[in-house]
């Protein structure tokens, strides 16, 4: 949609209409909205027009996925693309023409996911699974108060009235407690009553499962897997920011979970290979560049290590969700997501992997938040550690936090 917007422009109708004229290469920032559209497009189209469920394929592997998959797709992806939203200074007309489309989309389908007359009602209370989808749409809502703010009254007595509805799950004694706490952190950030109790008892039981040099357990033990990226520092980050200022007794809980935040982005950005691949270990390895959600919401709010440069994370966010996506099988005929990492790989997914599941690769594109004019986007592209290194640079020792 951006390279076409940018094309039409420059008054051309057709490039073959210049001869050997070629546009120039689109830019990091265009590559990342060209990605984003294409997620957001059927997701908020159809649920603005109330026929999400009617339209939306569900791809998995157990019957009752139906039954959580919609407000996967919604909840993560507001999660990744609320930053955005968010955004007002923009210098790209046609990025802003975008963006004001999305946001109406986005609060029209806000009122048909919360609204039990709508056929889009979605399932917030039914199973365990809604309690994860239900706050990765919470927390989305968290990065964009300006949309918040937009949303009518009836529709935020709607919202609150879902979430709410959420309280009936008993989450598991692993990262899903911060699902919880994160519904509860949008309660007392929007000025509702809130339970302090969910927030602090996932909030000092991850303290609990700290295993050091910037990582958590998942639950008691340590797993092998992204979860300290898909789940776990993205929320702890998040929940201390938004209940800091509301609760004082956080402050040095929330200093340590930064400096661990900081120290786990320089992690994630070594792992990113010279040719945009990463490591395939674990479950959920079907979010795609959602694994790196962390690293996104790192340069989000300027919390980088100060010896990883903005435009190498985003040169290596940029490889990242290219060589995910490059596949002509990540979409079907009709434009959603299928499972798997490069192309189509069902095998790839877990029982509770679906279609809506598949939407948390959004989340790698949390620094659109950030305007155009930030050095994040405006310096020039920058080689990331692993291209250095295997480019013969010599690079500074790494080193644990403590």
């Amino acid at each position: 949609m951006i390279r076409r917007l940018f094309i039409k422009s420059l008054g051309l109708t057709s490039v073959a209409s210049f001869g050997s004229f070629q546009p120039p290469a689109p830019s990091d920032r265009q590559i990342w909205l060209s990605h984003l559209d294409k997620l957001a497009k059927p997701v908020l189209e159809n649920l603005a027009n109330d026929t999400l469920k009617a339209n939306m394929p569900v791809e998995g592997k157990t019957k009752d996925r139906p039954e959580y998959t919609h407000l996967e797709a919604f909840g993560r992806l507001m999660a990744g693309i609320s930053p955005w939203l968010n955004q007002t200074e923009f210098s790209d007309p046609a990025e802003k023409k975008m963006r004001d489309k999305y946001f109406a989309l986005s609060l029209k389908a806000l009122d048909n996911a919360s609204n039990p007359n709508a056929r889009d009602f979605m399932n917030y209370n039914k199973g365990g699974q809604p309690v994860v989808d239900a706050s990765f749409l919470a927390d989305g809502l968290i990065r964009a108060p300006k949309l918040w703010e937009a949303v009518p009254g009836s529709v935020k007595e709607n919202v609150v009235k879902a979430f709410l509805s959420s309280r009936v799950i008993r989450p598991g004694f692993n990262n899903w407690l911060l699902f919880s706490a994160m519904i509860e952190t949008f309660f007392a950030k929007y000025g509702y009553e809130y339970d302090r109790m969910r927030i602090d008892y996932a909030l000092r039981q991850h303290e609990q499962w700290y295993k050091g040099d910037g990582i958590y357990g998942d639950g008691p033990n340590f797993h092998w897997d992204y979860y300290n990226s898909y789940v776990i520092q993205p929320y702890l980050y998040d929940i201390l920011e938004a209940i800091v200022p509301k609760e004082k007794v956080y402050e040095k809980m929330a200093e340590d979970v930064t400096k661990r935040a900081i120290r786990y982005a320089a992690i994630q950005e070594r792992l990113i290979s010279p040719e945009g691949t990463f490591p395939i270990i674990g479950r959920s390895i079907a979010y795609r560049a959602g694994a790196f959600q962390h690293l996104a919401n790192m340069a989000l709010v300027r919390k980088l290590p100060k010896e990883v440069a903005p435009a190498q994370v985003r040169s290596a966010l940029t490889a990242v969700i290219q060589r995910t996506t490059e596949s002509p099988e990540t979409y079907d005929a009709h434009g959603w997501l299928q499972i798997g990492v490069h192309g189509h790989q069902p095998a790839i997914g877990e029982t509770y992997i679906s279609t809506g599941s598949l939407y948390l690769c959004a989340t790698a594109l949390l620094p659109l938040g950030l305007p155009a004019s930030d050095p994040f986007w405006s310096a020039p592209a920058a080689d990331w550690t692993n291209k250095k290194v295997w480019g013969s640079v010599d690079i500074p020792t790494d080193h644990a936090l403590y």
